[in-house]
């Protein structure tokens, strides 16, 4: 990629601040949405929840991508944070999809933040992108995510839309929270384990997303997850290998409800989500076995 001027929403989250790491490192320009009043050139103010941007931050931005929300799996589901995972989410996107269409040079690519959550419980199937959405509230949720990219597709701008799964990394999401608890030796299985988990790499996830930034041809839906899911009982086991510790606390189902709420479903849902767009377009993955996944973070 010849250097670029990139303008980032969610800079500071697990993933966004890898990217903006990597894109630096390599001599791109970054321009960080940032919620308060800018420091520097650098920065761009906007207010997702309530679908505001400053469009003239994003001028001459060849390059917009939008990784911000609220984390999944931060907190409990109280009603009042179902909607601030929602209003960031849709208002975010959306006011960043009409400030890309409205600029008078646009952006030759607008990536948005998706997970797969869009695909809900899948079980024992395997999904592609071209499953169709699950139920419930993530489902709902991730539909309405990437329907609120519309302005900038329509506008002419291509329009990439990735469906994450977990990230394996020690500094945040899901895996941020297993580390500690697997290297002080009480990690185990949730619930009976049979569970798939998708997971990729965090360098895995950056380097994917700045190859679909780099290939003019491809847009729309892409899994960004490793090419085989594993389940849950898989995966424990593999934490206790590379850490050297023991796995024998498994957390059975019914406490985890109790703990997490409406989100153990989703803890406990199988999604055996596969990256079938990611590889036909030529990405080769570094990281793509769990335990490979889990030494590199």
């Amino acid at each position: 990629m010849e250097r670029t001027r990139i303008a980032v929403a969610g800079a500071s989250g697990l993933i966004g601040s890898a990217l903006v790491r990597s894109l630096a490192s390599d001599g791109h320009e970054v321009r960080r949405l940032v919620r308060r009043a800018p420091q520097g050139a650098d920065e761009v103010r906007w207010d997702p929840e309530r679908g505001r941007v400053d469009t003239a931050g994003l001028a001459g931005c060849d390059v917009v991508v939008n990784l911000a929300g609220a984390g999944v799996g931060e907190r409990r589901w109280s009603e009042a944070y179902k909607r601030r995972m929602h209003d960031g989410r849709v208002h975010g996107t959306a006011a960043l999809a009409k400030a890309v269409a409205a600029l008078d040079v646009p952006p030759r690519v607008f990536v948005n933040g998706s997970a797969m959550g869009y695909y809900g419980e899948t079980g024992e199937r395997i999904v592609d992108e071209g499953a169709p959405a699950g139920s419930g509230f993530l489902p709902e949720l991730c539909v309405e995510w990437e329907a609120a990219a519309a302005p900038a597709r329509d506008a002419g701008v291509r329009t990439v839309l990735v469906r994450t799964g977990l990230v394996v990394a020690r500094g945040g999401g899901a895996w941020g929270r297993l580390f500690p608890l697997f290297t002080a030796g009480l990690g185990g299985r949730l619930g009976d384990g049979r569970q798939y988990w998708s997971y990729i790499a965090l360098h895995d996830e950056v380097a994917a997303i700045r190859h679909l930034v780099d290939r003019d041809d491809l847009s729309g839906p892409f899994n960004l997850t490793a090419p085989e899911p594993r389940t849950n009982r898989d995966i424990t086991e593999a934490m206790g290998r590379v850490l050297h510790r023991p796995t024998l606390f498994p957390v059975p189902a019914p406490v985890l409800r109790t703990v997490l709420g409406e989100m153990a479903g989703d803890v406990l849902g199988s999604a055996r989500v596969v990256p079938k767009r990611l590889l036909e377009s030529g990405f080769v993955f570094a990281f793509p076995g769990i335990e490979d996944a889990i030494r590199a973070a």
